[in-house]
């Protein structure tokens, strides 16, 4: 994290671990104001790697799952970066600045990410720079969450997946109900101040909830190479064109597509527990207790007691098991609805 912004946020009352805001003093308001209210967080849980050069374009079509050329300086796109299996090594966001394209992932992927892209460059005239510490990342979500902006900006996204570049920042609309602004630490610091008074500071664990209840998943240290991107309903988000040319993993991808059908899906789950789940722990159901059913992608405290998770479970043990955390005998997990129907 930028030096100037923690020690910014940390004048705010923060509570950071290891550049993360954790809360600002009292994280189970700041839930229940997540799902009621409008919020204001901190996401430098992500980092954000910049691809520049006259031939940034056809590298990243070249390994990416989604059509790069549907990027334009108006939209923003979810796409993965996968192994020869077609096995997901990072999911990302990615827009256009400029002739350049930044993607947006995990902080903690950004640089192994990094020299992996950077392996294919070759000859290509292409950079690959983290920029995570030159930029500020700040997320806006709630009902209010366009109508607090009006103030500071007179164009704004008012699609999801919208961008619009502004002078001073970029402004992405993830969804109906959030917006993201990213920028330098200095505007960032005026933005933050302007809109305090008509929000909810929250801590990032806040916004990763959200993603959750948004059914849109993150790959993390602990899941690289643990699915493939239909595992994780990645074509149903529009993180997958399966008109492209090849990319690394593309024919298990295109595979699965055309001639199979997954039989691990990502749902949405919440289990009535203390600790939290991790990235990773398995999942187990009496469909077959000799071994697990699935893992856990990402999960974050709920608003109202316990976890809500994004889990990855065979269809036929979550459609006729119960399922529980960390062994058979574990907490049973309580399965949710998706923002988006599973086939």
């Amino acid at each position: 994290m930028n030096t100037d912004w923690q020690s910014f946020l940390a004048n705010k009352h923060a509570n950071l671990n290891e550049g993360v805001v954790h809360d600002f003093g009292d994280a189970a308001a700041e839930r229940v104001a997540t799902e009621t209210g409008d919020i204001l967080c901190d996401l430098s849980q992500f980092g954000l790697l910049q691809v520049s050069g006259v031939d940034a374009q056809t590298f990243l079509q070249n390994l990416l799952s989604n059509d790069i050329r549907d990027i334009d300086s108006g939209r923003v796109q979810l796409s993965s970066l996968n192994n020869a299996k077609g096995r997901m090594l990072a999911s990302m966001l990615i827009w256009k600045q400029g002739d350049d394209y930044l993607l947006q992932i995990p902080r903690g992927l950004c640089e192994a990410i990094r020299k992996k892209l950077s392996m294919y460059v070759l000859r290509s005239k292409v950079k690959i720079n983290d920029v995570s510490d030159e930029k500020v990342c700040i997320g806006l979500s709630g009902d209010n969450a366009l109508s607090a902006l009006q103030g500071l900006y007179a164009d704004l996204p008012t699609d999801s997946m919208a961008v619009v570049q502004a002078a001073d920042a970029t402004l992405i609309r993830r969804d109906a109900r959030r917006v993201q602004i990213i920028t330098d630490v200095v505007r960032a610091t005026d933005i933050w101040q302007s809109l305090s008074s008509k929000v909810t500071h929250a801590g990032s664990p806040c916004w990763d909830w959200l993603d959750i209840r948004a059914g849109v998943p993150f790959i993390l240290p602990q899941t690289q190479e643990a699915f493939v991107p239909q595992m994780v309903n990645f074509e149903l988000i529009g993180g997958i064109n399966f008109k492209k040319g090849c990319y690394p993993g593309q024919e298990v991808v295109a595979r699965m597509h055309y001639l199979g059908k997954a039989k691990r899906r990502m749902y949405l789950a919440r289990v009535m527990i203390d600790a939290a789940p991790q990235p990773g722990d398995k999942v187990f159901s009496a469909a077959d207790p000799a071994q697990h059913c699935g893992e856990v992608v990402n999960a974050a405290h709920a608003a109202h007691g316990g976890y809500e998770m994004l889990v990855v479970v065979q269809t036929e043990a979550a459609d006729a098991f119960p399922v529980h955390l960390s062994a058979l005998t574990g907490p049973r997990l309580e399965f949710e609805t998706l923002p988006y129907e599973l086939p």
